[in-house]
């Protein structure tokens, strides 16, 4: 349950976190979208390496149960710099990163911005370049929280719509729901334009060029959220870097394909 998290301050910001396991520190980054948490999106992996790792979790700021506070400026430099603190704050030094979409650019951002911090890199269906607002991040912007609203966004996600259970819609909603929650979330995410195309942008490619750890990316083949383009162009651009396109997949790899990416990430992570 997320009231199992502990919390810390990191950089200005009550930080909901969860850890487990013990060995080499290792970071599972959230994705974005509404009722969005650490925890929706890593809870059934934690187990799968805390027996080799220190696994944590963090809600990054302005996510989940990590307020989001009014009068800042929320940008990558501002999402690194606390994900620094909250190394800071567990006195860790270097840490490997599992990135999930929005998670995978702010670990980029680590990678980029810190990289004395950063161990490996592992990113999942994660935004570069250039791109058309898919429906899916379209539809995070404008959602209003309801069971049959979070159920119509969710079932954009995965390939195989079956993995959207009752349980699920449930507790992202109530997560959805909480006041101010969806209003926030708004101040976090692209607008989607009034007119005409939407352009969402990533990190381009010249930036990618100067991630020097090594790094593993992991994208669905049939993601309708952030194309599997996104993942095509990091993995030309990183110099240390592997793709792994995953088939009959869609935006959730580490949902649709567990047991596949279990297996990848612990062998790219044990090198």
């Amino acid at each position: 349950m997320e009231g199992q998290g502990k919390t810390l301050l990191a950089a200005g910001h009550a930080t909901h976190y969860h850890e487990s396991g013990a060995g080499k520190p290792l970071f599972l980054l959230h994705g974005s979208g509404p009722g969005v948490s650490g925890w929706s999106n890593w809870a059934k992996s934690m187990p799968a390496f805390e027996d080799s790792w220190r696994v944590i979790v963090p809600d990054i700021a302005g996510f989940g149960f990590t307020p989001y506070q009014e009068g800042l400026k929320y940008d990558i430099k501002l999402w690194v710099n606390h994900i620094v603190a909250v190394m800071d704050a567990l006195d860790i030094q270097k840490a490997s990163f599992i990135g999930n979409s929005f998670g995978g650019a702010v670990a980029i951002g680590l990678a980029i911005f810190a990289p004395d911090r950063v161990e490996k890199l592992v990113l999942l269906g994660t935004p570069a370049g250039e791109f058309l607002q898919t429906p899916g991040l379209r539809g995070a912007y404008t959602y209003e929280p309801s069971l049959e609203n979070m159920r119509s966004l969710m079932e954009l996600f995965p390939y195989d719509p079956a993995l959207i259970t009752d349980q699920l819609v449930q507790s992202r909603y109530q997560a959805s729901a909480r006041p101010g929650a969806q209003e926030g979330l708004r101040k976090l995410l692209p607008a989607p334009a009034e007119q005409g195309d939407t352009i969402v942008k990533g990190f381009p490619a010249t930036a990618l060029t100067k991630i020097v750890a090594p790094t593993l990316v992991v994208h669905g083949r049939e993601d309708r959220v952030v194309p599997p383009s996104c993942g095509l162009l990091i993995a030309n651009s990183v110099p240390n870097a592997d793709l792994h396109l995953f088939g009959r997949c869609g935006h959730w790899v580490q949902s649709e394909q567990s047991t596949r990416f279990v297996s990848l990430v612990r062998h790219f992570l044990s090198e």
